[in-house]
């Protein structure tokens, strides 16, 4: 599933193409994706011009002066920068063309994303409204997670990965996070210290940063017409490697289930 960072980069990669490009057609092969997309986004964005491409949580937003779409790119969505000629394959459920020939297509083989159309700010959507702060941004720090797990027995993996708390914090990254914090997975989140979340949250950041610095040298299959969507090859401590020798303390490395997902940790290491 694309997480923070593989969103992130899909925005860096495509906004290069379509910033400032106007909407000629957009095509929709198949409209139902996890909520059905809008009937009239054709004729609502042709002779649209795209202002922008960013990032909100998972969600990315193309912003008009008339409205914003929302891209959400589910479990296994793509978006790439193709030729007009180059022929759409099964999955290929939506293509925005653009009057310089440029075509931004959407696949997504298990349909679980969205292409959706507001003219509200797109903050007041109610996919988006109840969303916590962005990790990578100055307002998240740990005395914010530190006031809002106060009195919380959730377990801190579960905490951190809740995106009314923080966004963005998916399972691949709590797990690396919690691991370069040295906070065991399991811990309640309210019973750790101020100066502990403000540690983790210093690792949340650094563990998206890096990934997104990794992300950066495959851009160029955005434009890859064999439909590489462009991710990263993770360089993971934890995820994955369950009963592998800790990279810190050669401990073989424990896995459990935390809210149902794979949690990796070394019980040496996280306390």
């Amino acid at each position: 599933m694309p997480e923070l960072p593989e969103v992130e980069t899909t925005a860096r990669g495509i906004a290069p193409y379509i910033e400032g490009q106007t909407v000629k057609q957009v095509i929709v092969r198949q409209p139902q994706l996890r909520w059905t997309v809008p009937e009239t986004l054709n004729e609502t964005l042709a002779g649209i011009r795209i202002n922008s491409v960013s990032r909100r949580a998972k969600y990315l937003l193309f912003t008009t002066d008339i409205g914003t779409v929302i891209v959400h790119l589910g479990m296994s969505g793509s978006l790439r920068i193709l030729p007009k000629d180059k022929s759409p394959d099964k999955h290929d459920h939506i293509d925005f063309i653009f009057t310089n020939s440029t075509v931004l297509r959407y696949s997504d083989p298990r349909r679980f994303g969205a292409v959706l159309w507001t003219t509200f700010p797109p903050a007041e959507h109610s996919l988006l409204k109840d969303l916590g702060p962005e990790p990578l941004l100055s307002d998240f720090d740990g005395r914010h997670l530190y006031q809002l797990s106060r009195n919380r027995k959730l377990p801190v993996k579960s905490f951190i990965m809740d995106s009314h708390f923080v966004v963005g914090v998916g399972n691949i990254y709590a797990n690396e996070a919690l691991f370069m914090a040295g906070i065991h997975p399991a811990r309640h989140v309210g019973k750790i210290s101020l100066a502990r979340h403000q540690q983790l949250a210093d690792c949340i950041k650094t563990v998206l940063q890096d990934a997104i610095q990794q992300g950066g040298t495959t851009l160029r299959n955005f434009v890859n017409e064999a439909g590489n969507p462009g991710y990263f090859k993770q360089q993971l401590r934890v995820y994955g490697r369950a009963g592998l020798p800790c990279t810190q303390c050669l401990q073989a490395l424990t896995e459990i289930r935390i809210t149902n997902r794979s949690t990796v940790f070394c019980s040496h290491c996280q306390k």
